[in-house]
């Protein structure tokens, strides 16, 4: 089985280099094609012209970008290449519809479509420990299962194309929701003169711990949010959750209160930090902050 991978970011390069301890990875393409090179002298993988020439020379392609419109543009391309047995999983973040809109692009070529996008962070991208949550067909998603087994520690199929960018969402409102609640906590641990290293380790430990407690909670403390989940990337997801919410007819109250506060951060130059940054406001609530 010969895997490809489109969009050599935070998330897609360490894939990459999993694809390749696995022995499946073939070819590469990026924007930046000064990545993509720097992957192949890695790897010995090929540095693809353009994207359908990853569709031509492979049985899987992993796609891992960063908006809706860059996916849809990505998908055209390799339509260009795709062929009957091709399986594009795309495990960017982007809507439910955009997915089924994918899907349909591809659909006249023969290639199949997953929207697989992952959960576990830059850490997980690294130990091959993703989350995968997958929408698509069930035969499409076993003929993938091998590619993104190699980047992965769950895969969990959740229904027809959109329902693994619906379960995304879930996911991305969960995480956001956390981050305000743990953040806003330490702020007041640090207003009550607590030794938050203490206090991070101690309810870790019991029922108010959670993956960013653990992941972030020492590095927060420190204003160091150099690793992570780009504030500047939540926002553009959690606008998506709230218009997915809108069309259901509903609305996200945490999610529309917390909107504003993100944006706050990318106004101050924080767009590129982790998520966590968002303790340097709480701070801010209290005299000392």
């Amino acid at each position: 089985m010969k895997a490809g991978i489109i969009g050599l970011g935070a998330m897609g390069y360490p894939m990459a280099l999993n694809l390749h301890r696995a022995g499946l990875l073939a070819t590469v393409w990026n924007r930046s094609a000064a990545k993509a090179a720097a992957v192949a002298s890695a790897t010995g993988a090929v540095a693809a012209a353009d994207a359908a020439e990853v569709a031509r020379n492979c049985d899987v392609v992993i796609t891992c970008v960063s908006a809706d419109a860059d996916l849809l543009e990505v998908v055209d391309a390799l339509a260009a290449g795709a062929h009957p047995g091709l399986v594009v999983c795309d495990c960017s973040t982007v809507a439910a519809a955009t997915a089924q809109e994918a899907a349909r692009r591809l659909a006249a070529t023969g290639a199949a479509f997953l929207d697989t996008p992952v959960s576990g962070g830059v850490e997980g991208a690294k130990n091959a420990t993703l989350a995968v949550m997958a929408g698509g067909d069930a035969a499409a998603l076993e003929r993938a299962r091998p590619v993104l087994a190699a980047l992965s520690a769950r895969i969990v199929l959740m229904g027809p194309v959109g329902s693994g960018q619906a379960t995304k969402a879930v996911n991305q409102i969960m995480c956001a929701g956390i981050g305000q609640a743990v953040t806003e906590a330490l702020a007041f641990g640090r207003a009550m003169g607590l030794d938050l290293e203490r206090v991070i380790e101690v309810v870790g430990a019991g029922a108010a711990g959670n993956w960013f407690l653990d992941k972030r909670g020492h590095t927060l403390i420190r204003d160091d949010n150099a690793v992570g989940f780009k504030t500047r990337l939540l926002i553009k997801d959690l606008n998506i959750c709230v218009a997915m919410a809108r069309a259901a007819g509903g609305h996200l109250p945490t999610i529309e209160t917390l909107l504003p506060q993100y944006e706050q951060l990318v106004a101050e130059g924080y767009g590129d930090e982790d998520h966590s940054a968002l303790y340097r406001l709480k701070k801010r609530l209290f005299p000392a902050g």
